[in-house]
C-alpha cells in the first residue's frame, strides 16, 4: 500500500532504474558540454589568459553548472523549479562581459558585476514571475519555436566543423560525419527497444566518435595534458572590484536571461505536461540567480537554464527531473577531474552537430505543436505569430543588423528569443489585453474564422433546392426536413 501511494503524481518527478538515470544524464551532459565550455574560451581568450588558466575557468563553469544544475532539479523551499532543466553559463552574457574586460576592468570587474547585477535579479524575480499571465500558447508558442530555430545555426556550425578559422570548416569531411550521425540518430529512434531509441542521441555520438577515430578525424592527444583532479579555489583570479558601468550593463543581461530562463521553464513544462504557475517560475528565476551571485567566487559567470536540452527531453520523451540532477552530479565531477572533460570535449564537433539538428529541430517543432493550440479566429493571434518570429529570425538571418545600435538595445535584440519572446509579450498586451479587442475584420491578416456544413445537409440537397432563412426548401418552397447530426 506504502508504494502504490508514493507514485508520482507529476511527470518529472518519475523515478527510473539508476543504469538509466545516469546514462540520460550523461546524454544531456553532451548535449551541452560544447555550449558551456564556449563561453569561458571566449573570455578568457579576450582576457588574454594562458591555456592553463582558460583551463581552469572552463573546470569552474563546468562545477557551478553541475551545482546550479542540482538545485533547479532537485529545489529547496524558495529555491528550484523542479524541472528537467539543465544550468550552465549564459550566452546572453558574452559580449557584455567581453566588453568589461576590454575597458580595462579585467575578470574582477566582469566578477563584481556579476555578483552585484545576479543578487538584483535574485529580488525582482518573484516580480518578474508574476507575468505568467501573459504567457498564454500564442507567447509561448511563439518563444519555443523561436529558440529551435535560433538553435538551428549553431547545430549548423558544428556540423561544419566548430571553428571559422580553420582551414578544413564546412569541408566535406566534417559534413559526412554530421550525416552520418544524424542517420544513426534516426536509425536507433526507429528501433522499437525503449532503452534504445531513448538513448538514440547518446549512442549516436557514441558510435559517431568510433567512426572519426576510425577516420583518423579525432584527437586524444591533449587528454593526457594537465592535472587529472583539481578543486577549485574561490577568487583565483582575484577579488572581485565593483563598477557602475558594469553593474549596470549586466544588469540587462540578467534581464535577458530572466526573460529567457522564463522562456525555457514554460517550454519544458508545457514538453513535459505538468503545472507550470507564477510560483514555480519565481522558484526557478531565483535558482537561477542565486546560482549567477555565487559563480564568481570559484571563477565562473552568470548561469541559466539551457535551451538545446530541453529538445533533448521533447525528443527523447523522458521527462524525470532526476536525470537532469544525474547529469548535474556529472557536471560537478567534470568539474572536479578535468581528465574527464577533456576526454568529452574530443568528441568531434561535426558529431554533435548531426545530433544537434535533431534536437534543435524537435524544440522547434514543439512550439509549432503549442501553436497548433491556438485559436485564430476573429482576432490578431496569426499577426502576433508572424511579426514575433519575424522579429526573432532577423538577428539569424542578419547577424549583424543591429551593430549600429545602442549597446543596450544590442544586449537585448541581439539574442534571437529574447527579441521574439518581448515582441510576443508587447503584441499580445497590445492586441489582446489593452482596450477592446478587435473585430473580426481588424485586419486583412486576422484568419477567417472556419465555417462547415453538416454532411446530412450535403445529402439532402437535390436539383432546385435552396436555403432560404437557414433552412433546405425544395422547388415549391416546402421546408425538407434534414435528420440533424447527433451531438
Amino acid at each position: 500500500m506504502n508504494k502504490t501511494k508514493a507514485v508520482a503524481t507529476r511527470p518529472e518527478d518519475e523515478r527510473l532504474p539508476l543504469g538509466s538515470t545516469i546514462a540520460y544524464g550523461i546524454q544531456h551532459v553532451l548535449t551541452m558540454y560544447g555550449g558551456i565550455v564556449a563561453p569561458p574560451l571566449i573570455i578568457g581568450s579576450i582576457a588574454g589568459l594562458d591555456g592553463a588558466e582558460i583551463g581552469v575557468l572552463i573546470t569552474a563553469c563546468l562545477f557551478m553548472g553541475g551545482l546550479a544544475t542540482i538545485l533547479q532539479t532537485v529545489g529547496i523551499p524558495f529555491f528550484g523549479s523542479q524541472l528537467p532543466l539543465v544550468q550552465g553559463v549564459s550566452f546572453a552574457g558574452v559580449a557584455t562581459m567581453g566588453a568589461i574586460v576590454t575597458s580595462g576592468g579585467g575578470l574582477p570587474a566582469v566578477f563584481g558585476a556579476v555578483i552585484v547585477a545576479s543578487i538584483i535579479g535574485l529580488l525582482i524575480a518573484p516580480v518578474f514571475a508574476t507575468v505568467i499571465r501573459f504567457f498564454p500558447p500564442v507567447v509561448t508558442g511563439v518563444v519555443i519555436t523561436t529558440i529551435g530555430l535560433t538553435l538551428l545555426p549553431v547545430a549548423a556550425g558544428w556540423a561544419m566543423g566548430g571553428n571559422r578559422e580553420a582551414e578544413d570548416f564546412g569541408a566535406p569531411q566534417n559534413l559526412l560525419l554530421a550525416g552520418i550521425t544524424l542517420v544513426i540518430v534516426l536509425v536507433l529512434s526507429k528501433v522499437p527497444v525503449g532503452a534504445i531509441s531513448r538513448l538514440a542521441i547518446l549512442l549516436a555520438i557514441v558510435l559517431g566518435t568510433i567512426i572519426a577515430a576510425i577516420l583518423g578525424r579525432v584527437d586524444f592527444g591533449a587528454v593526457a595534458d594537465g592535472p587529472i583532479f583539481a578543486l577549485p579555489s574561490p577568487f583565483s583570479f582575484g577579488m572581485p572590484t565593483f563598477e557602475i558601468a558594469g553593474i549596470i550593463s549586466m544588469f540587462i543581461v540578467i534581464l535577458v536571461t530572466l526573460t529567457e530562463t522564463t522562456a525555457d521553464i514554460l517550454a519544458v513544462g508545457e514538453i513535459v505536461g505538468t503545472k507550470v504557475d507564477s510560483k514555480r517560475i519565481a522558484a526557478g528565476l531565483r535558482a537561477d540567480m542565486l546560482s549567477s551571485a555565487v559563480s564568481p567566487v570559484f571563477g565562473s559567470f552568470t548561469q541559466s537554464a539551457f535551451a538545446q536540452n530541453v529538445g533533448l527531453v521533447a525528443i527523447t520523451g523522458v521527462k524525470s527531473r532526476f536525470v537532469v540532477t544525474a547529469g548535474g552530479v556529472v557536471l560537478v565531477v567534470l568539474g572536479l577531474l578535468p581528465v574527464l572533460g577533456r576526454v568529452v570535449a574530443a568528441v568531434p564537433t561535426p558529431v554533435l552537430g548531426g545530433a544537434g539538428i535533431v534536437l534543435f529541430g524537435s524544440v522547434a517543432a514543439s512550439g509549432i505543436r503549442t501553436l497548433a493550440k491556438v485559436d485564430y479566429r476573429g482576432n490578431m493571434n496569426l499577426v502576433i505569430v508572424a511579426s514575433a518570429i519575424g522579429i526573432g529570425m532577423l538577428p539569424i538571418a542578419a547577424p549583424t543588423i543591429y551593430d549600429q545600435m545602442p549597446s543596450w538595445f544590442v544586449t537585448i535584440f541581439h539574442s534571437g528569443i529574447s527579441s521574439a519572446a518581448v515582441a510576443a509579450i508587447l503584441l499580445n498586451l497590445l492586441f489582446n489585453h489593452l482596450g477592446s479587442r478587435p473585430g473580426k475584420d481588424a485586419s486583412v491578416l486576422a484568419a477567417a474564422p472556419t465555417r462547415s456544413i453538416p454532411i446530412a445537409y450535403l445529402d439532402a440537397f437535390e436539383d432546385g433546392d435552396s436555403i432560404v432563412g437557414g433552412k433546405i426548401v425544395d422547388k415549391d418552397g416546402n421546408e425538407v426536413e434534414v435528420d440533424r447530426p447527433a451531438h
